[in-house]
């Protein structure tokens, strides 16, 4: 049997119930993550994939169609962990919340791997691309939301578009980690963080956040 590869999306396989077919359908699940993360999508085969997980390349079949569902079915439950991480506003830190927030989401992309996978992917299917931006709109409403409650609450600059921050906002997240590659240095999310708080707090809007905070802690 050939890889049959002329989407990337489509509809995603059956579980099966039986206890002993769940894990070999799960090896199946890890071997070809770990194939995919290491030689990329295009050069891997469910041949492959099959041998990598010691099984015969009919089982492979018996579960998933093609490879393509095999990786949809990776893909699944994780697509939102792709996305930039939803910042909490109005605490007493912003600056140290939001750069936790993002060192979190880098270490949770390293662990799976999908810093390779996913560049060859969108060039390779519109389908999967407009899967992520559907992902990355709902997180973008999210945010927009969370900064309208800051801005209603007096937190937030009032001369600001806040679409236009909510997008500098997810375009600085999702870009961090390539910092290296353009500026030769290590990404400090601290510094990130920085930049993002300073597009949407005034200073004395820190410094209250942090005074009530010092004056909560005394009571």
């Amino acid at each position: 049997m050939s890889d049959r590869e002329e989407h990337l999306v489509g509809e995603f396989p059956l579980i099966p119930k039986q206890e002993r077919a769940q894990l070999k359908r799960d090896l199946l699940l890890k071997s070809g993550h770990e194939l995919f993360v290491t030689n990329g999508y295009e050069h891997t085969t469910a041949k492959e994939i099959a041998a990598h997980a010691g099984v015969a390349t009919g089982t492979f079949y018996r579960y998933f169609s093609d490879k393509r569902q095999l990786l949809m079915s990776l893909l699944e439950n994780q697509i939102e962990m792709l996305m930039p991480p939803e910042p909490i506003w109005g605490v007493s830190d912003p600056e140290s919340t939001l750069a936790a927030l993002l060192e979190s989401h880098d270490k949770r992309l390293k662990a799976m791997g999908m810093q390779r996978l996913v560049p060859e992917l969108l060039a390779k299917d519109s389908e999967f691309a407009e899967v992520l931006a559907a992902g990355k709109r709902k997180i973008f409403t999210r945010i927009l939301s969370g900064l309208k409650m800051a801005y209603d609450n007096g937190l937030t600059w009032k001369d600001l578009d806040l679409n236009t921050v909510t997008w500098s906002m997810m375009t600085l997240a999702e870009h961090a980690p390539e910092k290296m590659k353009q500026c030769g240095n290590q990404t400090d999310y601290h510094q990130v963080a920085k930049v993002i708080c300073r597009l949407i707090f005034p200073p004395e809007v820190i410094k209250k956040l942090q005074t009530d905070e010092t004056v909560t802690e005394e009571e």
